[in-house]
């Protein structure tokens, strides 16, 4: 039995793959457990892949997962979740920006009782521009999802393999694994990490990042709020739609009964109808989305902790 499963995306990092293995193995070695490390390589255009391959010839408990090509961390993490056999599942970046010599500390974490520990990074080796839309992502994620975490894309996570296991992540939602973990009713914590400078390559962070970020944002709150009640999503923005059209509507007749035209109210008159009917579409398309959501509901919606019979 596996005790500690390493999952690692690596992305154009063969510079810092022989380091970032050293300080890993020294520290799974000192916990004297049982362990694997799972690297992925994500349509690398270096020789990373050449790099593991040196590295996978020297330790077997080395395993090496090769996409055919660039499909994103989200893939990567999840192809290294469905092959990882520990108990206990460890990620963190290819870059040595993750200190491995904190993973004990998460572990700790890990033992008194949570699912998910996920760093908190400090003094952040980062540029000044980067610092600032972290910290504006994450505090618009904290007020939006209402989980209270400073840093839930910190790459390095301990999460247990049942977490895993529920997790479906795709596109740029592994930033939002420590919610979409919380929204299942698993235990979430924090740690504080240390964040060191990239030493090799160069970040794949862009401006672009950030659009997406909001974006991914959003889906995460609607597929863990509303995916199985959409007709609450759909109905509330409906029915705001149609009695903001009622009620214009409602002033134009007023306005009707007291002066006897509505000649000059008229774009309000056809405004508010078009809000009614926008109002009613919504809330018809939450009610079929409800229905397809009914009738191709796939597993559980639950977790089982225990059972005594």
């Amino acid at each position: 039995m596996i005790t500690y499963s390493v999952v690692i995306p690596v992305k154009d990092e063969a510079g810092s793959l022989p380091f970032l293995y050293k300080e890993l193995t020294d520290v799974l070695r000192r916990l004297k457990k049982s362990y694997e490390v799972i690297f992925v390589d994500d349509g690398s255009g270096d020789a990373s892949y050449q790099a593991l391959t040196v590295i996978r010839k020297k330790d077997s408990k080395v395993k090496i997962i090769k996409f055919h090509a660039n499909y994103g961390k989200s893939e990567a993490l999840s192809a290294g979740f469905r092959l990882a056999q520990g108990t206990i599942v460890i990620t963190l970046d290819a870059d040595l920006q993750d200190d491995p010599d904190d993973i004990p500390k998460f572990l700790n974490a890990l033992n008194q009782g949570y699912d998910v520990v996920c760093g908190w990074r400090q003094k952040r080796e980062d540029t000044m521009v980067k610092k600032i839309s972290s910290y504006l992502f994450n505090s618009g994620t904290k007020l939006l999802t209402g989980v209270p975490l400073h840093d839930v894309n910190c790459g390095l996570k301990v999460l247990r393999k049942q977490v895993c296991d529920r997790l479906f992540i795709h596109g740029e939602l592994h930033r939002f694994i420590p919610i979409l973990a919380a929204k299942q009713k698993f235990r979430v914590t924090e740690v504080f990490t240390r964040n060191r400078p990239r030493k090799f390559g160069k970040s794949k962070y862009g401006l672009e990042r950030s659009w997406r970020g909001i974006i991914d944002l959003l889906t995460t709150i609607f597929i863990t709020d509303y995916a199985t009640k959409p007709a609450h999503f759909f109905g509330k923005i409906g029915l705001i739609f149609f009695f903001v059209g009622f009620g214009m509507d409602a002033y134009v007749t007023y306005i009707k009964l007291i002066t006897g035209s509505t000649q000059e109210r008229l774009p309000l008159l056809l405004a508010g109808i078009l809000f009614m009917v926008l109002g009613i579409q919504l809330l018809s398309t939450g009610l079929i989305a409800e229905m397809v959501t009914h009738y191709n509901k796939k597993g559980e919606t639950y977790i089982v902790e225990s059972v005594v019979s």
